[in-house]
């Protein structure tokens, strides 16, 4: 099955190297390396009041969670996004730290990116999305997961 001379673990190696070098295997391709990686489990009711803007499409609230904190954007009624509010740019700066600006765009303050609804860089000098989270709705209450 194996090449001779070529050991299993040397293949399996080469395979992990060119899955990584191969937009990580089906991962975003745009890797964010100085912000880092966090294990969460967070719960959202959207039903509490401090949520109420997730009652409308492109709504967004602030929530726990990650590295500095969640933004939750409503795209629709069963879909939700979550993103890390460490900016891409300089995230190692005190300051990088993503704002809603309602209705229009997700800003740092610090550096003057600017971020769709979607995470995705709409000005600035950042160049990478969004770090975004995995989310699950089931009834009223969003589950947020990295």
């Amino acid at each position: 099955m194996f090449p001779s001379g070529c050991p299993r673990t040397f293949l399996i190696w080469s395979a992990l190297v060119a899955c990584a070098a191969i937009s990580s295997c089906g991962a975003s391709s745009e890797a964010q390396p100085q912000i880092p990686l966090t294990s969460f489990n967070e719960v959202l009711y959207l039903t509490d009041q401090q949520n109420s803007a997730l009652r409308f499409d492109n709504g967004a609230v602030y929530h726990a969670g990650g590295v500095n904190g969640l933004i939750v954007v409503r795209q629709n009624a069963s879909t939700y996004l979550a993103f890390e509010r460490t900016c891409t740019y300089q995230s190692l700066d005190t300051c990088a730290r993503v704002k809603i600006s309602p209705f229009v765009q997700l800003v740092d303050p610090c550096c003057k990116s600017q971020f769709s609804f979607q995470g995705q860089v709409s000005g600035g000098p950042a160049n990478l999305p969004l770090r975004r989270y995995a989310t699950a709705l089931s009834g009223n209450i969003l589950t947020i997961t990295n």
